[in-house]
């Protein structure tokens, strides 16, 4: 693995990210909405843990990799619709950044890695997924509350919470509360986790 290596498998997963038709607003600007989910994820793990391995760096970067391709409406709007939807969305990222890591030079081991990591696979017992999903959450929360807030009610978004707080360890819970939330959304969070 070398520096070389990384810097292109970031600047080739941006450049797919920056294909993205759907844009969002961030401070004023207007930016590919999978480029911009991609920066928040890498910079949310370099803040939270800054000895992440290059595995975990590239997953965390890689988390979304053209995610509109594959979109919620092409499957059935049900539970079932749904699960296979997050199923086949878990593999097609994982593809897709394998064939931009083997392009890079990076070893089949190293590849193979990236995409357990990419399927979260072994949640609460591989150290490395269980930050990577820590990662995932403390961006949601920071950034993708208040859209969920509006959308739906507040029953609903208890449930949100509480399922998205379960997912992480307890360093990422604790780093959670620190997130600059508004009072309202503050206030559901402590009723959605009983504090």
């Amino acid at each position: 693995m070398t520096i070389l290596q990384f810097q292109n498998a970031s600047a080739w997963i941006d450049a797919e990210n920056a294909q993205d038709p759907n844009h969002e607003i961030d401070h004023s600007v207007s930016q590919p909405k999978e480029l911009l989910y991609s920066n928040r994820m890498y910079e949310r793990l370099m803040d939270f843990y800054p000895n992440a391995s290059e595995a975990v760096q590239i997953s965390a970067k890689a988390q979304h990799i053209c995610r509109w391709k594959m979109p919620r409406e092409s499957y059935p709007m049900d539970r079932v619709g749904y699960l296979k939807w997050r199923e086949d969305l878990k593999k097609f990222h994982a593809k897709t950044t394998a064939e931009i890591l083997e392009k890079a030079g990076y070893s089949t081991a190293f590849i193979a890695r990236v995409s357990f990591l990419i399927e979260k696979k072994l949640l609460k017992k591989d150290i490395e997924t269980q930050l990577l999903e820590d990662v995932i959450c403390l961006v949601f929360m920071e950034f993708y509350l208040d859209p969920f807030v509006q959308k739906h009610d507040r029953e609903k978004m208890k449930n949100i919470i509480l399922k998205t707080w379960n997912k992480m360890s307890e360093k990422g819970q604790q780093e959670a509360l620190k997130i600059k939330f508004s009072a309202e959304n503050f206030d559901l969070i402590k009723e959605a986790l009983g504090l």
